[in-house]
């Protein structure tokens, strides 16, 4: 039963490609006797042998004018010392002083109490004076201070690029180009310049 079955697939499918092929022939032969069969394809047209070239009519520099000075700013921080109010450290001297005399005062007793009164005094007085003076001097302020100067600006002016115009098939056309590019251009297919050749 399955061989049968097999057998009237193929017979189908074999039917269906016959009929689908003589219809596409059909349509074809067709359009040949209504005149509408396609047309043959055009061949591309051969490359050129070597580069275009067009003619450079006119070449104008662009040029940039000269700037006038310009005055430039910027914030500096400065840092300095800060204005001493005792130049003299009298107060560093006082206070040294009074402390060296208390604690000389609490050594020893009768001449020797006042002699290590006067020594503590006198030390004490020396080492608030050297103290204050450390202080002022590393005793700074910093501030924000806006510094400008002028800078000269560009002199004469500048060819910066040129206008070129060029003419190919009798057709003028414009560029810049950063460069002159002298007595001809080199284009690919008349319109985009490629190159200079002199």
């Amino acid at each position: 039963m399955s061989r049968l079955k097999f057998s009237v697939l193929n017979a189908g499918l074999g039917a269906a490609l016959v009929l689908t092929l003589s219809a596409c022939n059909r349509d074809a032969n067709a359009d040949v006797a209504n005149g509408s069969a396609p047309a043959p394809a055009v061949a591309p047209a051969p490359e050129p042998a070597g580069p275009i070239y067009a003619r450079v009519v006119s070449v104008d520099p662009v040029r940039q004018a000269a700037t006038a000075p310009q005055r430039e700013c910027h914030d500096e921080v400065v840092t300095r010392r800060v204005p001493v109010k005792d130049q003299h450290q009298i107060a560093g001297t006082a206070i040294g002083a009074v402390a060296g005399g208390l604690l000389g005062n609490q050594i020893g007793g009768g001449k020797g109490r006042t002699l290590a009164t006067v020594a503590g005094a006198v030390g004490g007085g020396y080492a608030g004076h050297e103290i204050q003076e450390r202080r002022q001097e590393t005793n700074t302020t910093t501030s924000t201070v806006r510094k400008c100067n002028t800078v000269a600006g560009t002199s004469g002016d500048k060819i910066v690029a040129y206008d070129v115009r060029y003419e190919y098939n009798g057709v003028t056309r414009s560029i810049r180009m950063d460069h002159d590019p002298g007595n001809r251009v080199e284009v690919q297919e008349g319109v985009t310049v490629v190159s200079d050749s002199r």
